[in-house]
């Protein structure tokens, strides 16, 4: 993580991964962790827009949050002979044994989004592309922090403990509010939400139930912050007075964000790490080197610039 996540997304960019000629007829096994999540919806898109546009076939799973399924995917991926594999992990402390069946394998293996565990050390023709979720996680509280001017309540909604991504975001949180300029800001409780909405919203109208004041709810994710918000709206909580913030700015984030309710979020370039997926794992198909990890930039979203978004 030496170079700048711009920098190693143009680096990568660079070295002629997009190559639609090459690329005609190659077979790219896809295990997703869920078909049903939003944010995951619009990065499958990303990599069908992306295979359609170089002429890769796809062979597409859903592991519907299995780890056992999405490893017998990839299982089943490598007996079809397909070219390349792209997992979109369940749980990064499962990845281990899918990367061991593809380097055995001789397959090209590309984790997508959600980051394989020892992501900085995979092996050759293994890659990750994501973003960096300390990055995320940094400029989302730094935010909270501007706007609750250094001091206050948080209550903190994560995703499953499991997960690397939801595990680098909630250590930034603690990171951001141990600086000088955020100290006077106290983590009074933090609840594991999945990325669901319908659990934010539970864990954040069991929150207002037992009385406890906060100032801000600080989520992984814009689903579980959308499902805190119903729960503030429900209660009739003036949302003047509660800062919400949430990563990825999802349309339904930016849509909350446009109507009032959201007060930060995090673009995460879903799109773009599908996109990048593909090129990838077609430049691996092909024999060429790629780099261990192919960063997409995070970028912080507000009311002042969220038009840029929508």
């Amino acid at each position: 993580m030496g170079m700048t996540c711009r920098t190693a997304l143009a680096l990568v960019l660079g070295m002629g991964l997009a190559a639609p000629a090459m690329a005609e007829g190659a077979k790219i096994g896809v295990a997703m962790t869920s078909f049903d999540n939003p944010f995951l919806t619009i990065l499958l898109n990303g990599i069908k827009a992306e295979a359609q546009k170089d002429g890769a076939e796809l062979l597409l799973e859903d592991a519907q949050l299995d780890v056992a399924r999405q490893q017998n995917q990839v299982q089943n991926f490598i007996a079809n002979g397909v070219d390349a594999i792209i997992v979109n992990a369940v749980d990064g402390a499962a990845t281990p044994a899918m990367t061991q069946m593809a380097e055995a394998a001789g397959v090209p293996l590309v984790y997508v989004n959600h980051p394989p565990i020892n992501f900085e050390n995979l092996p050759a023709g293994t890659s990750f592309v994501g973003s960096n979720e300390t990055e995320g996680g940094t400029m989302e509280a730094a935010a909270v922090c501007k706007q609750l001017g250094g001091k206050g309540d948080v209550m903190v909604l994560m995703g499953p403990l499991e997960n690397e991504a939801s595990g680098l975001r909630t250590k930034a949180i603690e990171s951001v509010i141990a600086t000088p300029d955020c100290q006077g800001m106290t983590i009074v409780d933090r609840q594991v939400g999945n990325w669901n909405r319908t659990q934010g919203q539970d864990i954040t109208a069991n929150w207002l139930t037992a009385g406890t004041p906060f100032d801000a709810i600080i989520s992984n994710n814009d689903e579980m912050a959308i499902g805190a918000i119903q729960a503030l709206n429900a209660a009739g909580v003036d949302k003047e007075k509660v800062v919400v913030a949430g990563i990825d700015a999802t349309p339904d984030g930016l849509a909350a964000m446009q109507a009032g309710d959201l007060d930060v979020t995090v673009f995460q370039n879903a799109t773009r790490q599908g996109e990048v997926a593909v090129q990838a794992a077609l430049a691996m198909a092909r024999g060429e080197a790629t780099d261990r990890n192919i960063w997409v930039p995070f970028e912080a979203v507000t009311p002042e610039n969220l038009a840029d978004y929508r």
